[in-house]
């Protein structure tokens, strides 16, 4: 009985520190976070110093997502910007840069030419500079998009050791670069909504992420971001037809379907790599016809939500949904593509500390915080999407918290009245019962 009731009393602690975050304080986050940092440094030390040349140790370039658009770069700068979508040529092109064998891993190219605007300017330079270069850059980014929502040092700290961080770096990818301009066009929209939409345009590079953008802003009705994201896409469009010619385009639409098949439905990538509900249900076994089906339901389910959480506003806890919810609309985010969660949480963190967090919010924020270090090894290994589960969660607790608020916006005038009401009934009774005294008192 005893030890039932020390069981009980321990459950009802662990349950009271995970509903109020308390026990996550700063010094925690401080602590942590400059571990973590140390952590990821020595690991990246040892990542790019023991392989051979600008191989790693498992024969991969090092920086293995960088080899593609350093690739692509070298190609459109010698005039063969058209063959980048084609398999073959785009492989040569890897082998002769790093000079691996037939075992050398291959990087295709899935993106639109815009994103030879971005990855083009880099190919000038070797290769190794190139990609210190890149994440510099792109990191400097993501970190101003944080601090442009939440201008704390603690936060910034926070940022840096972001799990998200050190997958991106040690893949060489550009989801610094898709993070840095939602989160930063997100938080500019009110002050400056033609930068807002001219920054969120630039997703273009990357449309799979950009999904849910036109409908939160037409939702909102932010028509001048709206348009000034029309006025980017269009933009850098005819800006890559300029520098690079229409063949790109040509062959970026008819690869369409190769790529499809490739990357998506026979999972070359890894199941467990990718953190969507379309992989969730592939790599659990599940038919090509459900793993779809599966991923539309709850793809128009996400923009069902945004549209009517925009719709009613677009406050911190909407910009985390819009966030969360670029991320699950796709049938394709691989766990580096976290790193727009850091947006997120900033998002989620500014408004807590200048109103308070609701019950379990610092946990969930936490377990976000955490994921993308152990969605990988854990989907592989005990075949749990971990990643998509607190993704959903996030969303979920980001669309509700937004739509609290906004009911108890729109009470506040009704109960305001009511209380000047009861105020103003309060004052004549008070005078009726003065008068009535002082009846009484006259002689």
């Amino acid at each position: 009985m005893t030890t039932g009731s020390a069981g009980m009393r321990r459950h009802r602690t662990v349950l009271e520190g995970l509903r109020s975050g308390d026990w996550i304080s700063p010094a925690r986050i401080r602590g942590y976070s400059i571990l973590l940092l140390a952590m990821f440094a020595v690991a990246l030390l040892a990542l790019w110093t023991t392989g051979h040349g600008l191989l790693d140790a498992w024969g991969r370039p090092i920086g293995t997502d960088f080899a593609d658009p350093y690739s692509a770069g070298r190609m459109a700068l010698d005039g063969r910007a058209g063959a980048i979508h084609d398999y073959s040529t785009h492989y040569a092109e890897q082998r002769i840069l790093f000079g691996g064998g037939d075992d050398q891993p291959f990087y295709a190219w899935s993106y639109p030419p815009i994103f030879l605007l971005f990855a083009t300017p880099f190919a000038l330079l070797p290769y190794m500079p190139a990609l210190v270069a890149w994440l510099a850059a792109t990191f400097a980014l993501y970190l101003a998009a944080i601090r442009t929502i939440l201008p704390q040092r603690l936060a910034f700290l926070a940022a840096s050791a972001f799990p998200a961080v050190f997958v991106t770096v040690s893949h060489g990818h550009n989801a610094f670069l898709t993070a840095g301009l939602l989160g930063l066009g997100l938080a500019k929209l009110e002050r400056n909504p033609w930068l807002a939409g001219l920054l969120l345009g630039c997703l273009a590079y990357k449309p799979h992420l950009g999904l849910v953008l036109p409908l939160v802003l037409a939702a909102g009705g932010h028509w001048k971001a709206f348009c000034g994201a029309a006025v980017s896409v269009v933009g850098l469009s005819a800006l890559s037809v300029a520098a690079f010619g229409l063949e790109p385009w040509y062959a970026f639409f008819a690869s369409g379907d190769d790529t499809r098949r490739f990357i998506l439905e026979e999972l070359s990538t890894g199941w467990f790599k990718i953190q969507s509900v379309f992989s969730a249900v592939r790599g659990l076994g599940g038919p090509l016809a459900l793993a779809y089906g599966a991923q539309a339901l709850v793809s128009a389910a996400v923009l069902g939500a945004l549209a009517w959480v925009w719709f009613l506003g677009s406050g911190r806890y909407a910009k985390a949904a819009a966030c969360t919810g670029a991320l699950l609309v796709t049938p394709y985010v691989l766990d580096y593509d976290m790193a727009v969660l850091g947006p997120a949480l900033a998002f989620l963190a500014a408004r807590g500390l200048a109103r308070g967090f609701r019950p379990y919010e610092k946990s969930l924020m936490l377990a976000a915080w955490v994921v993308p270090l152990l969605a990988r090894p854990v989907a592989q290994h005990l075949d749990l999407p971990i990643g998509l589960i607190v993704m959903a969660a996030l969303f979920v607790f980001s669309v509700r918290g937004a739509l609290t608020e906004e009911a108890a916006r729109a009470a506040e005038p009704h109960r305001v009245r009511r209380e000047a009401g009861a105020a103003t009934g309060r004052g004549e009774a008070g005078r009726a019962t003065g008068l009535s005294l002082a009846r009484r008192a006259r002689p």
